[in-house]
């Protein structure tokens, strides 16, 4: 007695052929992409949707796109492997209505309709917005570094280029004292040996040429690097000491209640500086959010960017950087001196008054100088200065600075949030996109393809939150 399901014959005929409607349950998420992409104007985002008038008709935008969010929603980018599962791929099939464009298509697709591409992204936001889903009126802003299509050893900066010329000039070396060993010996093995260093040090030296071309090009760019596979990918330094990344900065703004990515940028800037007040204006405009609350890490700490988000009616949650070697060596740093308002004058650890002394202009803020002039006779004098006196530094508006860190003082579980937050969607995102995270190359492409990415991922997300068939009932009110 058999014991196992029994699949079907694959000789056996039917009668009738089953559609491929029957293989697409109703809460499938292409029906989603189906939906989503019919309520989309398509002429306002950008997209060709007259066709042209001679020559053989085209593919229509709406069929094209429904591939590519499909393909982002399953981890499949590759316009070739997205050509191919046109053609066996039920689910594509009855998504596409049997369309099977070749992969040039897609690609081209891809490449002609970035600006496009990137209002389909905003527009899912809106939607977002519509439905309610950013009420806590609270989002953590974060960036990470993705891989790009440019191998390390194809990326040059003025390090790596001097590291290089002089590994080669050790290798010229240690390659030429093997040569003069090799014709003190008369032997065939030492010819054949000789001949294969010889060749070595050709190679080199046409290396160094090279270099010495890329080097000039190098030093012409604003940055002082280059990149040969993908121009626009820079070196950028990880969380890792010692290690880096050649690629590109993704700026992200995620909502703390649903972990949607409320709004995100791409740069070739391997810091975070002054991005705070633009990203969370953006999230703000995003949101409709006018008390905005936003949490970053200290890699965003900017005295002015702080100001300007306070100014803007954003309140920022932003932890000030680590405090300086005095610190570590066993010193005082400022935090140990409390400031007096209603007096303007510090309070040291010894108890005496610093009095505002002189007021300068630093990197475009004024900054006011504090000391006490009996620093000499003070007997914590070692704990607190190597130098005549302790001078304490205070911004103008530093006022603003010290209310962030009082409100940080009360709530330290926005940090926490902020974790919480922020990185779950770089982790998904870069699980999804593979060992060699972008496919594409320049800036303006990679922001395409990144945008398709954070698509995928808010759809996705908002499936689980709302479930394929209620997210379509939604979009059809």
């Amino acid at each position: 007695m058999k014991r196992f399901i029994e699949e079907n014959n694959r000789a056996q005929g039917y009668l009738l052929p089953e559609s491929i409607e029957e293989y697409v349950s109703s809460d499938n998420p292409v029906r989603v992409i189906d939906a989503f992409v019919e309520e989309l104007d398509l002429g306002q985002l950008g997209f060709a949707v007259l066709p042209e008038a001679t020559g053989r008709p085209g593919y229509h935008p709406s069929s094209l796109l429904k591939i590519y969010i499909y393909g982002y929603l399953n981890r499949i980018q590759s316009s070739r492997r997205l050509e191919r599962e046109t053609q066996r791929n039920l689910e594509l099939m009855w998504l596409t209505g049997r369309l099977m464009p070749d992969f040039k298509t897609i690609a081209n697709f891809r490449k002609d309709n970035g600006d496009a591409i990137r209002g389909v992204c905003r527009e899912f936001i809106a939607l977002c917005r519509r439905l309610d889903l950013f009420s806590q009126a609270l989002v953590a802003i974060d960036g990470s570094k993705f891989k790009a299509e440019n191998n390390l050893d194809r990326n040059f900066t003025v390090n790596k280029m001097k590291r290089r010329l002089e590994q080669i000039e050790q290798s010229v070396t240690r390659y030429l004292a093997q040569l003069d060993s090799a014709d003190r010996q008369e032997t065939a093995v030492a010819k054949v040996k000789a001949t294969r260093l010889e060749d070595k040090i050709k190679t080199l030296r046409q290396e160094v040429r090279r270099l010495r071309k890329l080097e000039v090009r190098m030093l012409e760019s604003p940055d002082k690097q280059i990149s040969l596979t993908d121009p626009d990918a820079r070196s950028m330094a990880t969380s890792g000491k010692g290690t880096g990344v050649v690629g590109y900065n993704v700026q992200a703004t995620v909502d703390a209640e649903h972990h949607l990515i409320v709004d995100h940028e791409v740069t070739n800037v391997g810091n975070d500086h002054g991005q705070l007040t633009v990203m969370a204006e953006r999230a703000r405009q995003a949101t409709g959010e006018e008390d905005l609350t936003v949490v970053a890490d200290r890699g965003y700490f900017s005295g002015a960017e702080i100001l300007e988000c306070t100014n803007a009616g954003i309140t920022p949650y932003v932890p000030r950087p680590l405090p300086s070697s005095a610190r570590a060596e066993g010193r005082f740093g400022k935090p140990d001196f409390i400031y007096i308002a209603r007096k303007d004058e510090y309070r040291c650890p010894a108890g005496q008054r610093l009095t505002r002394r002189f007021t300068s202009v630093e990197d475009g803020m004024t900054i006011h100088t504090y000391w006490y002039s009996n620093c000499a006779s003070c007997p914590i004098k070692s704990k607190c200065t190597t130098s005549e006196v302790r001078r304490v530094k205070r911004w103008e508006h530093e006022a603003v600075l010290d209310q962030m860190q009082e409100r940080l003082d009360r709530d330290p579980g926005k940090m926490r949030t902020r974790r919480q937050t922020a990185e779950h969607p770089f982790g998904t995102l870069k699980a999804w996109m593979g060992a060699t995270h972008f496919l594409t190359k320049t800036l303006p492409k990679v922001r395409t393809e990144m945008s398709l990415h954070v698509l995928a991922y808010n759809m996705k997300r908002v499936m689980n939150i709302l479930t394929p068939e209620g997210l379509i009932d939604c979009m059809q009110i």
